[in-house]
């Protein structure tokens, strides 16, 4: 099989179900947000300090395969079953936070991104779970998209915050405070 089809060159993909649509459609751009996020994660997976977070990070890649496929279906099609986003996903990223939390310092001030490069690497993260997210409210608001999906991604945008202090207090590196400019 090919991986090139020729078929997008003039700016049009297919959805799941067959339509064609623009490659800058919001479908397209919401789940191409999510996508940029698993590969994020995957990046995030293969860094040693998160060896011991190895099962739950591609636990994340996995919800986030399940995303995009509902994200690329067309509106009203049920012909496909598409695979479940998981929901107790949510509940393993709130206990995750829970645990690194209690041997996080107290948040006071706001904190810039960075310290060391894994922590940048998950505050990309965390920014582009941020971006995914408003594509997809903002698509919620031309087709339903199913709560579990937003859901999803607030809560794991609040896990690279978190993930990211524990990363900054596990490596040892300072977490700068922010200081506004008068």
């Amino acid at each position: 099989m090919k991986i090139y089809t020729k078929t997008g060159d003039k700016g049009t993909t297919s959805l799941l179900g067959g339509t064609r649509v623009s490659k800058a459609d919001l479908k397209i751009d919401a789940y191409g947000s999510v996508d940029e996020l698993n590969a994020w994660i995957g990046l995030l997976r293969d860094l040693p300090s998160n060896k011991e977070r190895s099962d739950l990070l591609v636990a994340i890649q996995n919800n986030l395969f399940s995303v995009g496929s509902h994200l690329a279906q067309e509106s009203g099609n049920t012909r496909f079953k598409l695979p479940e986003v998981d929901a107790a996903l949510i509940t393993m990223l709130e206990s995750a936070m829970d645990e690194m939390n209690e041997s996080l310092p107290e948040l006071k001030n706001f904190v810039l991104p960075g310290g060391a490069m894994d922590v940048s690497y998950c505050q990309i993260a965390r920014t582009v779970c941020r971006r995914a997210e408003r594509k997809v409210i903002a698509l919620n608001k031309q087709e339903e998209v199913p709560g579990v999906i937003i859901t999803l991604l607030n809560r794991l945008s609040d896990f690279l915050f978190v993930l990211g202090r524990k990363l900054t207090a596990e490596l040892g590196a300072a977490e700068t405070i922010w200081k506004p400019t008068s």
